[in-house]
């Protein structure tokens, strides 16, 4: 028996007939669907510190669950004191199983710690149906333990769909729980 992600379950339990029914879908496979969730935290100055690779490396494999690549420049930047194949950040890309219980842990556990919270922006879609946003610190995640954290750091966070449009990607969303923002209300005189 193999394991179904909850998010998985109310995706082709919920999320299909919705979409189905609020764009007119005639076949199953015209219903858009989350493709991969691609994590990054930019280090810049990380030649300097070499533990700070590794403690960004410790944080993303304890977010995510999955082993994370180091990314390298791909030339030298003098101004930035930074040289061809030098570490400049991390990443990961998380894809059906692991990406499903990623969402749910950014959905339903992360994204309500943040401070000052009132929803995601609706305007960080690409044009394509892809979703990017940034959040400014790692220690939303249970995973993180604050005592061991060098230094608070943020990552970008791009969610990336088959959808035609970005409302279809919005409504897709949208029908997960992602918390975006409501409608600007009428402003009081």
């Amino acid at each position: 028996m193999s394991y179904v992600s909850r998010l998985a379950e109310k995706y082709s339990d919920e999320v299909v007939p919705h979409l189905k029914e609020r764009f007119g879908y005639k076949n199953v496979m015209e219903i858009p669907r989350i493709q991969k969730i691609s994590v990054s935290v930019g280090l810049g100055n990380a030649k300097e510190d070499p533990n700070q690779i590794e403690n960004s490396i410790r944080d993303i494999q304890a977010v995510t669950g999955q082993k994370v690549v180091v990314t390298k420049a791909k030339k030298a930047i003098s101004n930035f004191k930074i040289r061809q194949n030098d570490p400049v950040g991390v990443r990961v890309t998380l894809r059906r199983a692991m990406m499903y219980d990623f969402l749910d842990k950014l959905i339903n556990i992360a994204i309500p710690r943040i401070r000052d919270f009132n929803g995601m922006s609706a305007k960080s879609f690409d044009g394509r149906g892809n979703y990017t946003f940034g959040l400014k610190e790692q220690i939303i995640f249970p995973e993180i333990d604050y005592d061991k954290v060098d230094k608070v750091r943020g990552m970008n966070i791009t969610i990336t769909t088959n959808a035609k449009t970005d409302q279809e990607a919005y409504e897709l969303l949208a029908a997960f729980g992602f918390p975006f923002k409501k409608a600007a209300e009428k402003k009081k005189d």
